[in-house]
C-alpha cells in the first residue's frame, strides 16, 4: 500500500490540488448557495408535471402535457434505469455540489489525457486547467447547458482512450473507450458527441495514412477493431436514449416538414438560417487571445468611468435633448443607456461572453506549430482550422453550407459556434505537447530558443499591435450601426452632431476595452515566454517552471471566467426552491379541478420562447428546442400573425392570460368555446395533404367537424357512423401516458381527444383490446368509436423506450465485464513483466 502512494503520491496531490481550486472559484456552494442558471430554472418549469408524476408514483412518466399541448419528454427527464451509466452521471453530479462536480471532470479528464501522453504530472495539471477553465466551458455553466458541459467533459478521456488503444492496449484502451464514450452519449448531448466525432474521424484518416506509410496495417486494423467494439457497446448501453432520440427526432422541427406550400420551410432539418443564427464572427475569433477585442458578452454595460457614461451624466445629452422631452428627459437617456451603451460591438443574436483560450496557451500553441514534429500536429491544426471554419457558419457559409447540405446529421443542430468547444480541447493539447517537445531534449537549445522568440513575436506582437492602433485592424461597431444611428437621429430629432458624440464615446470605450485586454495578454505572453525560456536554457528548475506554468495559466483564464461566472451567480437554495410564484390568476387557474386543460400566456411576450407559464399550468405554449414539427407548423401558421381561436379552442385552450399595458395588471379569461378534452364530431371532411389540412382548419367548427388527411380514409368506416349527439364520452382518470375515458353512444362515431397526435408509442385500448386510431385537426388523436358503453384508454408505451431499455441492460452487464476483463489483463501483464 505505502508503494502505491509512493508512486501515485503526485496525482494524488494534483488530484486534491484540483478540488481545491474548484471549490475556491466556487466558493458560495460551502455556504449552502447554488448557481441561478437561467436554462435550468427553464428546465425545472418544464419537468414539474414529470418530476409531480414521480414523486407521486416512484417513476416520471414518459409523456408531458406541460407544453406545447403535449410531448414526449425524452429530450426534458426521462429514467434510463437499466442503463449503467445513468448512475456514472448520478455520481457526478452527487459527489460534489454543482457546478463543482462539473468543472472536477473537466480537470480529472484533461489530465488522465495529459498523463496517457506520458506527460510530466505538473505540465498534465496546467494542461488539464488550461482546458477546463477555457471561458466557454464556464460560460455554458453559468447559462446552465448542464448535458453539454458534461459532454464536453468526456471529450479527453476518450481520446485518451483511443490513444491507449492505438498504442496496443487493445483492451483496456477499448473497454475504457466504451465507458467514456457510454457516459459520453448519455449525458445527451448528441451535437457536442457529433462534432467530437468529425475532430476523431480526422484523426483516423492520418492513422491510416501513417499505418499504410510504415506498412503496419495488420496493428492498425486490430486497434480499429477494439475501437469500433468500444463505440459499438457504447451504444448498446444507450440503446434506450439513442432509439428514443432517433425516433422522436424524426418528428421535431429537425425533422422531414409535413407542408410544402411554405418554400421556406425546409424539406429536413433545421432552417439555415436559424441553424446559423449563432454563427462565431471571423472576427472574433482573435478573443482566443485577447478576451475583450469584441466587449464581452452583450448586454453589459460600458465602463461607468468611461467616456459614454460622462456625457450621459456630464449634462451633454440631457442638455441637448431636455427641450424635446421635458420631464421625460430622464426616460430618454435610459433609453439611449440601454439600446447604444452595449460593450459587446459582434453580430452574434446576443453572446454570453468570448471564446478565450488563455494568452499563454495560445502563444505555446503557436510554439508548437514550430516545434512539435509528431504527425497529430498536423491533426490538431487540420481539425482545429475546419471546425474554425464551420464555426462561422453564414460569416463563411462556403464551407458550412457543404457540410449542412450534404454531411448527414450536420442540419439537425443549431447555434453552430458551440463547434469550437471542440477546438478548446484542441488548442492547449498542441500547447502541453511542444512544451513536452521541448522538454525531451530532441531540439538544439538555440534553435528553441530562436521558435520560442518567434511565437512570442507572433502573439505578443498582434497583442502590441492591438493595444497601440486598435481601430487599424477593427471597426468597434457591428453591422446594426446604421439602424442605431438612425434611431439615435430620431430620439434626438435629427441632432447629428449629438449622434456623432454619442457614438464616438461608445467606441472610444470599445477601444479602450481591447486595448486594456490587449495589454493584459501582453503580460501574460511574456510570463509564459519567461518561464519556457527559463526552464529550456536551464535557468530554473523543470517541475518548478511546470508548476508555475499552471498556476500562472490558472490565473489568466480565472480571471476572465469571472467575468462571466462569479459568486453574484449564486443564490441561495430556498430562492431558487421559490423562484416560480404564483400570481393571482395562476392561483384562480389552479383551483379549477378539471385534469387536463390548457392556458395560453400572453403575458410573456411570445409565448413559445418561455416555459415559466409551464411550472403552474398545461400550456399551449413553452420552451425547447426539440418540439414537435407538427405543433411548430400549426404555431407558424395559425398563430403568429393572428392567433386562430378554432386552434385555441380544438387544444382545449381553457383560459387566456394577458397583461395590460397600461399598469401591467395580469387579467385572466376563461374561453367560453375550449372543446374540452374530448367530443363527437357530426362530421368528417377529408383533406389530400397537410397543406390542405392547415388550410382547413384555418376557419372550421372544431366540435362538429374534424379534418382528417386522405391517408387514414381506412380507419373510418362512413357507413356506420352516426353524429354521437346522444352519446357522451369524459375523461375520467388522468395521467400524462395513461389517459382513461368512458364513452355512450347508440351508433359507431368519430370522437376527437384535445391529445397531441404521436404515433411512435401512443395506442388506444377499448374494453382491454387495441383498436385503431388517426390524427385529425393536423395535430389531434381522432377515433371511430364502436357503439354502446365502452371504457378507452390511450396508454404510451413506446418500444423504442421499453426495448431500448433491455439492450441497455445487455450492454451494461457487457461493460462491467469488459472493464472487469481488461483490467484483470492488464494486470496479469505487469506481474509477468515483473517476473520477467
Amino acid at each position: 500500500m505505502n508503494n502505491w502512494f509512493n508512486k501515485n503520491g503526485i496525482h494524488l496531490a494534483i488530484i486534491a490540488f484540483f478540488v481545491v481550486i474548484t471549490f475556491a472559484y466556487f466558493s458560495p456552494v460551502l455556504q449552502g448557495k447554488a448557481p441561478q442558471q437561467g436554462d435550468v430554472l427553464q428546465a425545472k418549469a418544464m419537468q414539474k408535471e414529470i418530476m409531480d408524476v414521480k414523486e407521486k408514483d416512484g417513476k416520471g412518466p414518459l409523456w408531458t402535457n406541460q407544453m406545447f399541448g403535449g410531448m414526449p419528454a425524452y429530450q426534458i427527464w426521462v429514467q434510463y434505469p437499466l442503463n449503467i451509466t445513468t448512475y456514472g452521471i448520478d455520481v457526478i453530479k452527487g459527489v460534489f455540489p454543482d457546478p463543482v462536480g462539473t468543472v472536477v471532470l473537466y480537470l480529472l479528464g484533461a489530465y488522465l489525457l495529459f498523463c496517457v501522453l506520458r506527460i510530466n504530472p505538473w505540465l498534465a495539471a496546467a494542461g488539464a486547467i488550461a482546458f477546463a477553465f477555457t471561458s466557454y466551458n464556464f460560460i455554458i455553466i453559468a447559462a446552465g447547458h448542464s448535458n453539454k458541459a458534461l459532454a464536453i467533459g468526456f471529450f479527453a478521456p476518450i481520446l485518451a482512450a483511443i490513444i491507449l488503444t492505438l498504442r496496443g492496449r487493445y483492451l483496456v484502451g477499448g473497454s475504457l473507450l466504451a465507458l467514456f464514450m457510454a457516459l459520453e452519449i448519455r449525458s445527451n448531448h448528441i451535437q457536442m458527441t457529433y462534432y467530437l466525432f468529425i475532430a476523431l474521424f480526422i484523426l483516423g484518416c492520418i492513422e491510416l495514412y501513417h499505418a499504410v506509410k510504415a506498412k503496419q496495417l495488420a496493428g492498425f486494423g486490430k486497434s480499429v477493431a477494439y475501437i469500433v467494439a468500444g463505440i459499438f457497446l457504447s451504444v448498446l448501453v444507450n440503446a434506450g436514449t439513442l432509439w428514443t432520440t432517433y425516433e422522436y427526432g424524426k418528428e421535431t422541427i429537425r425533422g422531414k416538414s409535413n407542408l410544402t406550400t411554405d418554400k421556406a420551410e425546409p424539406a429536413n432539418g433545421l432552417d439555415k438560417a436559424y441553424a446559423y443564427q449563432w454563427s462565431q464572427g471571423v472576427g472574433e475569433s482573435f478573443t482566443f487571445l485577447i478576451p475583450n477585442l469584441y466587449g464581452g458578452a452583450s448586454g453589459g454595460q460600458l465602463d461607468p468611468n468611461g467616456k459614454f457614461i460622462k456625457i450621459l451624466q456630464d449634462g451633454t445629452v440631457s442638455n441637448a435633448i431636455a427641450p424635446i422631452y421635458g420631464q421625460e428627459t430622464e426616460k430618454a437617456l435610459n433609453a439611449i443607456a440601454q439600446n447604444a451603451g452595449s460593450n459587446y460591438w459582434g453580430d452574434k443574436p446576443g453572446t454570453s461572453g468570448p471564446y478565450y483560450f488563455g494568452a499563454i496557451i495560445c502563444f505555446l500553441f503557436v510554439f508548437g506549430l514550430f516545434i512539435v514534429k509528431h504527425r497529430w500536429k498536423w491533426w490538431i491544426l487540420g481539425s482545429s482550422v475546419l471546425l474554425l471554419f464551420l464555426s462561422f457558419g453564414q460569416n463563411f457559409p462556403l464551407i458550412s453550407d457543404l457540410f449542412f447540405d450534404y454531411l448527414p446529421g450536420y442540419n439537425k443542430f443549431r447555434a453552430v459556434e458551440s463547434i469550437l468547444a471542440v477546438v478548446g480541447l484542441l488548442v492547449p493539447l498542441l500547447a502541453i505537447l511542444a512544451v513536452k517537445e521541448a522538454q525531451d531534449g530532441k531540439y538544439d537549445q538555440k534553435y528553441l530558443v530562436q521558435r520560442l522568440t518567434w511565437s512570442a513575436g507572433i502573439t505578443g506582437g498582434f497583442a502590441l499591435l492591438i493595444a497601440v492602433a486598435p481601430t487599424a485592424f477593427f471597426s468597434f461597431t457591428n453591422a446594426t450601426q446604421t439602424q442605431l444611428t438612425g434611431w439615435l437621429n430620431q430620439i434626438t430629432q435629427n441632432n447629428t452632431s449629438l449622434t456623432a458624440r454619442i457614438l464616438d464615446a461608445v467606441k472610444a470605450d470599445r477601444v479602450s476595452l481591447a486595448r486594456t485586454d490587449a495589454l493584459r495578454s501582453l503580460v501574460f505572453i511574456a510570463i509564459g515566454f519567461g518561464l519556457t525560456w527559463a526552464f529550456i536554457t536551464k535557468k530554473m528548475n523543470m517541475q518548478l517552471a511546470f508548476g508555475l506554468l499552471a498556476l500562472f495559466v490558472l490565473i489568466d483564464l480565472w480571471q476572465v471566467d469571472r467575468r462571466y461566472l462569479n459568486n453574484q451567480n449564486f443564490v441561495s437554495k430556498s430562492d431558487l426552491n421559490n423562484h416560480y410564484q404564483p400570481r393571482d390568476v395562476d392561483n384562480f387557474i389552479s383551483a379549477d379541478k378539471d385534469p387536463n386543460f390548457r392556458v395560453f400566456d400572453l403575458s410573456l411576450g411570445d409565448p413559445f420562447k418561455s416555459a415559466e407559464t409551464s411550472y403552474f399550468h398545461k400550456t399551449v405554449g413553452g420552451f425547447h428546442s426539440a418540439r414537435l414539427k407538427r405543433f411548430q407548423e400549426l404555431v407558424d401558421n395559425q398563430m403568429t400573425k393572428s392567433i386562430n381561436q378554432d386552434v385555441l379552442d380544438m387544444l382545449n385552450t381553457k383560459y387566456i392570460i394577458t397583461q395590460d399595458p397600461q399598469n401591467g395588471s395580469y387579467k385572466m379569461q376563461r374561453n367560453a368555446t375550449a372543446a374540452g378534452n374530448a367530443w363527437f364530431v357530426q362530421s368528417v371532411q377529408f383533406a389530400r395533404n397537410a397543406d390542405e389540412e392547415m388550410k382547413a382548419i384555418s376557419s372550421f367548427d372544431a366540435k362538429k367537424e374534424a379534418i382528417v388527411d386522405e391517408s387514414f380514409k381506412n380507419s373510418i368506416d362512413t357507413k356506420r357512423l352516426g353524429t354521437g349527439q346522444e352519446g357522451f364520452i369524459k375523461l375520467t382518470n388522468y395521467n400524462p401516458d395513461h389517459l382513461t375515458y368512458e364513452y355512450s353512444t347508440a351508433k359507431d362515431a368519430i370522437a376527437v381527444f384535445s391529445e397531441i397526435y404521436y404515433n411512435k408509442g401512443w395506442k388506444m385500448y377499448i374494453d382491454g383490446v387495441e383498436k385503431p386510431y388517426f390524427r385529425a385537426d393536423y395535430v389531434l388523436r381522432a377515433a371511430q368509436l364502436e357503439a354502446g358503453n365502452h371504457k378507452l384508454e390511450f396508454i404510451f408505451h413506446p418500444t423504442s423506450y421499453y426495448a431500448g431499455e433491455k439492450i441497455s441492460l445487455a450492454g451494461s452487464i457487457l461493460l462491467l465485464a469488459g472493464l472487469g476483463f481488461g483490467f484483470y489483463s492488464e494486470e496479469k501483464k505487469k506481474k509477468k513483466a515483473i517476473k520477467a
